[in-house]
């Protein structure tokens, strides 16, 4: 059986496990009256990482599932550059988790401050919205091994919840 976007015959191998990295400027229009960014604008820019780094890992087509252990750090500003980095550290049959870090950047010294990350989880859908299976991650290193075990047990706290939830 084969699935839309997958070759016949192609092993189910990712793509690419490497990271994407957005980078937008604070505007007016995105900040609240303290000249600080609105955070449903942050989650916007940081779900769109997210799902382009599924999309770049499994060519698939993924939607937003559930974001977890969002932890807001410190506020943007109006004028800052920000960098959000997407990256998978999670999969399972038909899911991929990324952890995604939002940074502020300096314009004069490119440095860069966290202000926010979460884990967002994505299920990989057909064209009539059904889940397909995608590529597995392996990790390698002892902290993609550590992401992994976060992002299993974030899932696994997940799943418990809503099955209490429908019994």
């Amino acid at each position: 059986m084969s699935y839309e976007g997958e070759l016949v015959g192609r092993s189910m191998d990712p793509y690419s496990t490497e990271p994407v990295a957005l980078i937008e400027e604070v505007f007016p229009q995105d900040t609240n009256a303290y000249n600080t960014l609105f955070g449903g604008r942050l989650l916007s820019l940081m779900d769109k990482a997210g799902g382009i780094a599924c999309a770049k890992f499994a060519h698939r087509e993924f939607v937003t599932i559930s974001i977890d252990t969002l932890t807001f750090i410190a506020p943007a500003r109006q004028g800052d550059l920000l960098e959000v980095t997407g990256e998978v550290v999670f999969t399972s049959s038909h899911t991929a988790c990324t952890k995604v870090t939002a940074y502020t950047m300096s314009k004069a010294t490119w440095e860069k401050n966290i202000i926010c990350e979460g884990y967002f989880f994505f299920v990989a859908i057909d064209s009539m919205m059904r889940p397909i299976p995608i590529p597995q991650y392996t990790p390698e290193t002892d902290d993609e091994k550590d992401e992994w075990a976060k992002a299993k047990a974030i899932r696994e706290n997940m799943l418990a919840q809503k099955a209490k939830r429908s019994s």
